[in-house]
């Protein structure tokens, strides 16, 4: 019997001669030259983008890529965010060592590694099971007990965990899902690529204050479309 995907690519991402990280310098290059020069500033995230190890959330065939200054495929038609964004994005909600996050949209499970070196504890929901399976594993593996794993449809959120500090939507939607804005925390922001499908989007930054959502345009961005259940 064959193995399932998701197990044969965490054997492969595994094995200690890919956990050893030869990739430092690699990371402190992608800070320096990708991050700090666009206006990245808060040390937090500077520090949580030196400490992942993107190499590792990656397919072990472009592993040596990981660090470049782009997004790359992950498979079932999903990407890995640009570093920059990932870091924006983490940036733009002010993250603080006691903050809860949501994610919607944990592909490789990358940004749930950076926003879990900053803040208390990440909850991130991945409507595609191979990716949310693999992602949980990498992540148990490389020591993220803050960050816990739910697949399925990221619209309605997860209410049991709610309110959040903070939301990070790492898919396109046409519009904001109500369900998410209601489980933000007062005071708590959300940032959410806005748009058509596979068309240049509005990266917006929304926060909750009383109980209205106030708005801002943050740059034009193209994301994979957030996918509903209906449409798996």
């Amino acid at each position: 019997m064959l193995m399932p995907v998701y197990i044969l690519l965490s054997l492969l991402l595994f094995t200690p001669s890919v956990q050893e990280d030869a990739y430092k310098a690699k990371r402190e290059q992608m800070v320096e030259q990708q991050l700090k020069r666009r206006g990245i500033s808060d040390k937090a995230v500077l520090n949580a983008m030196r400490s992942v190890q993107r190499h590792l959330f990656v397919p072990p065939s472009i592993a040596a890529e990981a660090y470049t200054d782009g997004a790359l495929p992950i498979g079932y038609k999903q990407t890995i965010s640009q570093p920059y964004m990932v870091a924006y994005m983490t940036q733009v909600i002010e993250p603080t060592p006691a903050m809860k996050v949501l994610e919607i949209g944990t592909g490789s499970g990358y940004q749930a590694a950076v926003l879990a070196e900053i803040v208390k504890q990440v909850y991130t929901i991945e409507i595609i099971p191979e990716h949310g399976k693999m992602a949980a594993a990498r992540l148990k593996q490389l020591g993220y007990d803050n960050v816990e794993v739910k697949i399925g449809d990221g619209y309605a959120g997860w209410e049991e965990h709610a309110p959040f500090d903070a939301i990070v939507v790492t898919a396109g939607a046409e519009s904001v899902p109500p369900p998410l804005f209601e489980q933000l925390r007062e005071g708590g922001r959300m940032v959410i690529p806005v748009g058509p499908v596979y068309m240049t989007q509005t990266l917006k930054l929304i926060q909750k204050k009383r109980g209205k959502a106030v708005t801002r345009n943050l740059m034009p961005v193209v994301f994979v479309p957030f996918t509903r259940e209906k449409q798996k």
